[in-house]
């Protein structure tokens, strides 16, 4: 079978999102003759070139708004620097850094203008030309995607496209709307600029199946835009959906109409459902499925299949990055968070080192979800086998491991065996910090590669990590996380504020703790989410176990397409105003401690509305990790 695997835009554009890797070893292995591609980047490639911009000036022509306006003023600059920049940020002509950083060779939008060269400088700290280029850089990209949103298309986003039409969305009817738009020559020239690209992909392999993936809501809206291009172009073209959206948001899924877009809609790992479905050639065409959505009748029809057809880890060939353009990424650094530099600055070869999580009791987790509570490690020689698997192909020793929380036992063997090899890699990850993470492991971890882990220290504060049944307290993170910084170990924290039942007062006292932990250098890195219960974890199950009550309106509403976030009500914590006062200044006092700045300052300089003080000690952390002032 000749099989194409397509990732819809958009998603990070500096490494391939990994599932049509996985996805594309397992089925050549298994004798297929599969293609895959990124649209997400291709349609970037599109877009950032002289000819993309050439045809969005075009298309701008007369248009208003003061951003558009400038753009067009520019346009000229824009098309003649825009494919050098490109290249650069693939890192294809690093020289070019000396004359992005002069000031006068990228045309100023607002994002450059708003910049003082000073305080760009103090951010950068000592970091190289290089560094402060990719910055520019990549703010001048983002101020290209803004005039695109003002004047061409207001869904697009560099890492997102079209994302509120299919957020937690319990009718499909508004991504219907949209793609019939698009459907009738009224899509915007993104969506032209798309149907180009899905158009010569399919022309060149002339595949029997495509399988789409959408892992986020960020591109749900790509995927069904893929899926109606090619069905209008070929309807005998048989379309199948998976990926971590669907796992997660379309469990309940009754619309029919999704069913003029894609043939098979599969839950969960893709690899058997998906060989399942393009294997089935007799009988009814239904029979043998696995986890697999399909519309009969009129209706949908769910195919649970035999539960204990699973493939264990050891069955599963590396993933294949084959065929995807891997020297056309590109590195952004837009924003100055050291963690984030890695997720967007770089190239990665993803791998997991086990399916589900070894913890899986986080109230806030989708706990009841088979990616997180089916917990199956592999063994650390073949995790190291596939290591070396993806550096032969792509030549890239850089590993980002995405499992939802390493095992520490399992990452101790991983270590010993890519030291016994003498590999050399650069590798880094999630975990939880828990005790098994002493120094003399995080000492074993750095020698193997390890360069960066991150984890959460959620509210920080030991009433609510014992209410979210996270399994360590505060003084126990900050043990762990000293032991990775003395190695050498950048430590980035997971931060959570509204969570249920939390104060004002909580906050504060979480934001004094965080605080120390960056003045004593335990971490290096932070960013604060704030808390959003989902229907799959165990607060959405049993909300009145922690004190909300979810909203009349989502009790009412009967979810035929997507259901996910829950809305709520904190019957003993902060009020939704008292949460966005409180989320502005827990974001400024980060930004300032990253860099250093700010520890000797009152906490209540970062909010715009009145705070309580802190009721502890400044020197809580120093004594837990006997460090003398």
């Amino acid at each position: 079978m000749r099989i194409l695997l397509l990732t819809p835009p958009m998603t990070q554009l500096n490494t391939p999102y990994p599932a049509t890797a996985f996805l594309s070893g397992f089925l050549r292995e298994r004798g297929h003759e599969v293609v895959q591609a990124d649209l997400a980047l291709e349609l970037a490639l599109k877009i950032f070139s002289a000819e993309g911009l050439r045809r969005i000036a075009e298309e701008l022509k007369g248009g208003r708004g003061s951003v558009v306006r400038a753009f067009l003023r520019e346009k000229q600059t824009y098309v003649r620097v825009i494919d050098p920049v490109l290249r650069f940020l693939q890192g294809k002509d690093p020289s070019l850094a000396y004359q992005i950083i002069n000031g006068r060779f990228l045309p100023e939008g607002r994002r450059l203008a708003a910049l003082q060269q000073e305080s760009l400088t103090w951010a950068l700290g000592s970091q190289s030309v290089q560094d402060l280029a990719k910055h520019l850089a990549s703010l001048f990209l983002d101020e290209i995607a803004d005039v695109i949103r003002a004047g061409v298309d207001n869904r697009f986003g560099l890492a997102k496209y079209g994302e509120k039409l299919a957020e937690s969305t319990a009718s499909f009817e508004p991504l219907h709307k949209e793609l019939q738009k698009a459907a009738k020559a009224k899509g915007t020239l993104i969506d032209e600029f798309l149907e180009e690209l899905v158009l010569a992909s399919v022309k060149t392999f002339h595949p029997e199946w495509v399988g789409v993936t959408a892992p986020f809501t960020g591109n749900a809206y790509g995927a069904f835009r893929v899926a109606q291009i090619l069905k209008k172009f070929d309807p005998s073209l048989k379309m199948i959906l998976g990926g971590g959206y669907v796992n997660t948001e379309l469990r309940d899924l009754s619309e029919p109409r999704v069913f003029d877009y894609f043939d098979y809609v599969t839950l969960d790992d893709g690899e058997l459902p998906f060989l399942q479905i393009v294997d089935a050639n007799s009988g009814s065409v239904n029979s043998g499925l696995l986890r697999t959505y399909v519309r009969e009748g009129g209706k949908v029809r769910f195919i649970p299949g035999k539960e204990a057809e699973r493939l264990k880890s050891e069955a599963l060939p590396a993933p294949s990055y084959r065929g995807l353009k891997l020297d056309s990424y590109l590195s952004f650094v837009e924003v100055l968070n050291p963690m984030h530099r890695l997720w967007s600055d770089g190239r990665w070869n993803k791998l997991m080192l086990a399916h589900g999580c070894y913890w899986k009791k986080c109230a806030f987790c989708d706990t009841s979800l088979d990616y997180i509570s089916r917990y199956e490690p592999s063994a650390a020689r073949q995790v190291v086998d596939r290591m070396e698997t993806l550096i032969a192909e792509t030549g890239q020793t850089g590993f980002h491991f995405v499992d939802e929380a390493a095992p520490p036992a399992l990452l101790k063997a991983i270590a010993r065996e890519i030291l016994h090899r003498k590999l050399v890699v650069t590798w880094w990850g999630n975990i939880r910090f828990e005790k098994a993470f002493t120094p003399e492991l995080a000492s074993l971890l750095a020698r193997s590669g390890c360069v960066a882990v991150s984890g959460g220290l959620e509210a920080a504060s030991d009433r609510l990590l014992k209410l979210m049944r996270k399994g360590v307290t505060v003084e126990q993170v900050a043990q762990v996380t000293h032991g990775f910084a003395s190695a050498g170990i950048m430590v980035h924290a997971y931060l959570i504020y509204g969570f249920p039942s939390q104060t004002v007062q909580e906050t504060i006292d979480s934001l004094e703790r965080v605080r120390q932990l960056f003045e004593v250098g335990c971490l290096h890195s932070a960013f604060w989410h704030q808390f959003s219960a989902t229907v799959h974890s165990p607060i959405g199950r049993n909300p009145a176990e922690y004190g909300i009550r979810i909203q009349a309106e989502v009790l009412k509403t009967r979810a035929v397409f997507a259901r996910n976030d829950l809305k709520f009500t904190d019957l003993k914590g902060c009020t939704p105003k008292q949460k966005q006062v409180l989320g502005k200044g827990l974001e400024k006092a980060v930004f300032n401690y990253m860099h250093g700045a700010g520890f000797d300052l009152p906490l209540n300089i970062w909010f715009q509305g009145k705070v309580p003080k802190t009721t502890l000690s400044g020197s809580e952390i120093r004594g837990v990790l006997s460090i003398s002032t």
